[in-house]
């Protein structure tokens, strides 16, 4: 028996309905007792392709969703139809497309991801949260990285930042739950000079108040703490069929786990950062001491 397509509020994204797509085609093939080989040789595919496709990571070709429904016997058009309109949304291009001349391949899936998440919970060392960012402060970031683009790419890759901020903010219900816990390092670090600095600390303060942003930071003197690795992101869906998901952004790629084995780990270190950091009562305090900081460096 097959499900009915979620609708664009619970789904959100193309890259989401990818992966509820191939997990519904993964548990009629499983049902039916049918190998990835004999599902693929149906396609004229690999083995290899047919794993891609029920992972979600790649897009799906409607006369092969087709052909794997009649192969797994769903034959029924009333059965098939909702299917095959899934296989429609899932290929239709995100609200990133038209960035695609500067985001690379592997960052594309997490934007979906992160649009269709109800819980966001993040750990970073150098900087401020990317959702978190000031206009000012993300172009800094952008230069750090990008310092022989022009200045029309850069503000491209600014505007991509806004706009993500924008759509993730303005989500159903006012969006996901931000839960940032970001070491004491990445407010001191004045990326962009002091004014932008300035700027972006007080645009955190004026966040706080926020039901939907929780920001805890790990101050100095706690010496050593449980991630002395580098940041990574843990995400959450509203739909209950998908898994929770770590994504690690790496120089030149990332990683997407999301097999429990894998991502239980994350989940526990990130619950331990937040209970080594300062609780969400103090973050204020925290940040207008960086503020002052700040102030006085100037004089």
């Amino acid at each position: 028996m097959t499900t009915a397509p979620p609708d664009d509020a619970s789904a959100g994204s193309p890259t989401v309905l990818r992966i509820m797509l191939g997990g519904q085609l993964r548990q009629l093939r499983e049902s039916r007792g049918i190998s990835r080989e004999t599902a693929g040789y149906e396609i004229r595919a690999s083995e290899s392709k047919i794993s891609r496709v029920e992972l979600g990571r790649v897009g799906f070709k409607e006369r092969d969703v087709a052909d794997l429904l009649t192969l797994y016997g769903v034959v029924d058009e009333a059965e098939r139809a909702p299917v095959l309109a899934l296989v429609r949304r899932a290929n239709s291009p995100g609200w990133w497309h038209r960035y695609g001349d500067i985001l690379p391949a592997w960052f594309q899936p997490y934007l979906g991801l992160e649009a269709s998440a109800s819980v966001i919970r993040t750990y970073e060392v150098k900087f401020v949260p990317g959702l978190l960012q000031t206009e000012d402060y993300a172009r800094a970031v952008v230069l750090l990285g990008h310092q022989r683009a022009s200045p029309a790419e850069i503000e491209h890759r600014v505007r991509l930042r806004m706009e993500r901020q924008q759509r993730v903010f303005s989500g159903p219900g006012g969006g996901p739950q931000i839960w940032a816990v970001v070491d004491e390092a990445a407010l001191r670090r004045p990326v962009g000079g002091s004014e932008v600095m300035r700027a972006q600390l007080k645009n955190l303060i004026d966040a706080t108040p926020n039901t939907h942003v929780r920001l805890q930071v790990i101050p100095f003197r706690s010496g050593g703490y449980a991630a002395a690795g580098g940041p990574f992101t843990v995400l959450r869906f509203r739909d209950q069929e998908l898994p929770d998901m770590v994504y690690i952004e790496l120089l030149t790629s990332a990683l997407y786990l999301d097999k429990r084995e894998e991502t239980h780990d994350y989940v526990l270190m990130m619950d331990q950062l937040a209970v080594e950091a300062e609780p969400p009562a103090r973050t204020v305090e925290l940040l207008e001491a960086a503020l002052a900081d700040l102030a006085n460096q100037g004089r």
